[in-house]
């Protein structure tokens, strides 16, 4: 059983940066290839990235590469987004994912992560 918690969402305005954390419990955290996800209101679940449990891999969408970086301490049992230039459609719950032991390709669909965080809130206002 792997529980995620995270925080660091917030309301910001655009072209700022935001940090957000994912703390991971239990002991597969350094086999555990983790990932985020976002909603919008009225829209579906979207993948945002995912990294492998190495690190080696990363994975990002096409609407936010080059803006996020997925990273992970294996130290802490922590994944990191973080989150610049934000853009008013960054707006969004995000979503901590994880997925223990998985090797090869990271997965871009929420059927591949077996565990979610409750989500933390990401508002972005003109």
């Amino acid at each position: 059983q792997v529980q995620l918690v995270e925080s660091g969402g917030g309301l910001v305005q655009p072209g700022v940066s935001l940090r957000l954390s994912c703390a991971a419990s239990g002991r597969t955290f350094r086999t555990t290839a983790m990932g985020w996800f976002r909603q919008a209101p009225g829209k579906e679940r979207e993948f945002v990235a995912a990294l492998s449990w190495s690190g080696d891999s990363t994975y990002y969408a096409d609407s936010v590469k080059g803006r996020f970086t997925i990273s992970r301490d294996n130290a802490k049992n922590t994944v990191y987004l973080q989150m610049d230039s934000l853009k008013p459609e960054d707006t969004a719950v995000y979503y901590c994912v994880a997925a223990p032991g998985l090797v090869g390709r990271l997965p871009q669909n929420a059927a591949g992560y077996k565990y979610w965080g409750q989500g933390t809130q990401v508002t972005v206002f003109s």
